[in-house]
């Protein structure tokens, strides 16, 4: 857990100083094209003489952003979905996680290339909304997270299905406590730790997913930068310059891993009895 919070922190703090200490990502020098790395520029320069590493980590920026957004937001539907489920029962629960066993038959990739091709300039906004970076990442949140939620449901059930069988729980609904207030008072604050697990972990899937749908030119596009759209831009040049493909590669393998590291130890940290079980099993 360390490692992985470690990780984030001085993953963070290069992004918050990267504009005060690098040159603009975005300003080409064509003079020095696929300059090696140097004091101006720490990394090297691409193929339009872009400041390496400065792109680095304003794409880094943009990835950890939808990634950050898409998580929250499917851990939102995830609950609310989870919780109605577990608290109410019967037909509702059966039909809720129908609905949630169908999402997650359906072949993810695929699904998100049909998604994310649709064309936002359909809904009549104009350019400057459409080429905003806000836009791009909620964009890319909205698609990612309407088929993310189902983890966190399935969690969310099936601790609320324990804990709305609790003395507490019955005693609120004796005194006539209101469904939403039980399940917002009594019932989520019970099952929070899973919800924190999950949407931890899941973080490093969706920085995954983000980078392939930019790699394919339908998440984050130029001259937007993101780890994604970056390694798309080092295809044609990765033989003859392939630090630009190995620093967004990596980039995205390190922050994979500190979240799946983050994501593991707070599982322990929630969960120790899921800790101990898993120790004894690899033992």
């Amino acid at each position: 857990m360390r490692a992985g919070a470690t990780i984030l922190i001085l993953l963070a703090l290069a992004m918050a100083l990267a504009p005060l200490l690098l040159p603009d990502p975005e300003a080409l020098d064509l003079s020095v094209r696929f300059a090696p790395p140097a004091l101006l520029h720490p990394l090297g320069t691409d193929e339009l003489g872009r400041d390496l590493a400065a792109r680095l980590l304003a794409g880094g920026r943009v990835s950890l952003a939808v990634a950050a957004a898409t998580a929250l937001l499917a851990a939102i539907i995830g609950t609310v979905i989870g919780l109605v489920a577990g608290y109410r029962g019967g037909f509702t629960d059966a039909a809720l996680m129908r609905l949630t066993d169908g999402v997650m038959a359906l072949p993810l990739l695929p699904l998100l290339i049909v998604l994310a091709a649709a064309d936002p300039a359909k809904l009549g906004l104009g350019a400057e909304v459409l080429n905003s970076e806000g836009f791009a990442i909620a964009r890319l949140a909205l698609i990612i997270a309407a088929v993310g939620w189902t983890t966190v449901a399935r969690l969310v059930r099936a601790s609320a299905l324990t804990v709305r069988s609790r003395d507490y729980v019955r005693a609120a609904v004796a005194v006539g406590a209101t469904p939403g207030r039980i399940m917002i008072r009594h019932i989520l604050p019970n099952v929070a730790s899973p919800i924190v697990v999950a949407t931890t972990l899941s973080i490093g899937n969706i920085i995954l997913i983000e980078s392939a749908l930019s790699f394919l030119g339908l998440g984050i596009r130029p001259p937007m930068a993101s780890w994604g759209n970056m390694l798309t831009g080092a295809m044609d040049v990765v033989w003859s310059a392939p630090a630009l493909a190995v620093w967004p590669g990596g980039a995205i393998l390190l922050a994979v891993l500190a979240f799946n590291l983050l994501g593991d130890g707070l599982q322990r940290r929630l969960d120790p009895r899921g800790g101990q079980t898993s120790q004894k099993a690899g033992g």
